[in-house]
């Protein structure tokens, strides 16, 4: 398991405070091989990197979705080497994605302690341009979706119009309904005839891995499509 640590300037115990966990947590996922090593910088003190918060907000994730330890580590274990911050950013809004809808209304204050950074004006009409947020009843209060708004959060800073977000919100929501409907065909096709109980139960088990196996095709396909309209030769 390798993981790009990009502007590794947090110390353990400042990786511990922003990922809301303690010390103790970090240093045995280390141990069991959840989180790489940190970067040793002078006096052999190690430094923690954007990745390393972005895994540890993976691993409570898949902890919030029912999953052992054990089960965290298989699906670690199965996620390509050399993720980025963003690419587990990715993972994680897709895992948060499998629990029912949990729309929580919030202040503006709570908002930002969520999104983890400071709201411009702009940046809330941005949220909510994009679907992220709504005005809630009360004045001044939100409402969101937690598995939506960090990804929504990361995308404030890609150069994308909200226009251009959406577009592709609907593209990709059009394929994944396509997909599921596939899917849902097949897992029909498995289970007796009549039997919604074998089919809720074969959808359980393969949700997560169908999951998984889209989002790598997706990177993979959406990769090689820029290699080829830059005119690059291929790996």
């Amino acid at each position: 398991m390798t993981i790009e640590t990009e502007e590794p300037a947090l110390t353990v115990d400042e990786l511990a405070a922003r990922a809301g966990v303690t010390v103790r947590t970090v240093r045995f996922y280390s141990t069991r091989g959840l989180l790489p090593p940190p970067v040793i910088g002078p006096r052999r003190v190690g430094h923690y990197g954007p990745g390393h918060l972005a895994r540890l907000a993976l691993i409570e994730e898949l902890q919030q979705q029912g999953m052992t330890l054990a089960a965290i580590e298989r699906y670690l274990d199965r996620l390509p080497p050399g993720l980025d911050a963003h690419d587990l950013a990715v993972h994680r809004a897709v895992v948060a994605s499998w629990a029912p809808d949990a729309v929580e209304t919030v202040t503006r204050e709570e908002l930002r302690r969520r999104a983890g950074r400071a709201l411009r004006q702009e940046d809330v009409d941005r949220l909510a341009a994009m679907g992220v947020i709504a005005e809630g009843d009360a004045e001044g209060s939100y409402r969101v979706d937690p598995g939506l708004l960090r990804l929504g959060v990361r995308l404030l800073d890609v150069p994308l119009s909200p226009a251009s977000i959406l577009a592709a919100r609907h593209v990709l929501v059009e394929h994944a309904r396509a997909a599921a409907r596939e899917m849902s065909r097949l897992l029909r096709e498995e289970a007796p005839e009549g039997d919604a109980r074998a089919v809720r139960s074969l959808s359980a088990h393969m949700q997560p891995l169908v999951v998984q196996a889209l989002l790598t095709a997706f990177q993979r396909s959406l990769t090689e499509e820029v290699r080829e309209w830059l005119g690059e030769p291929p790996p």
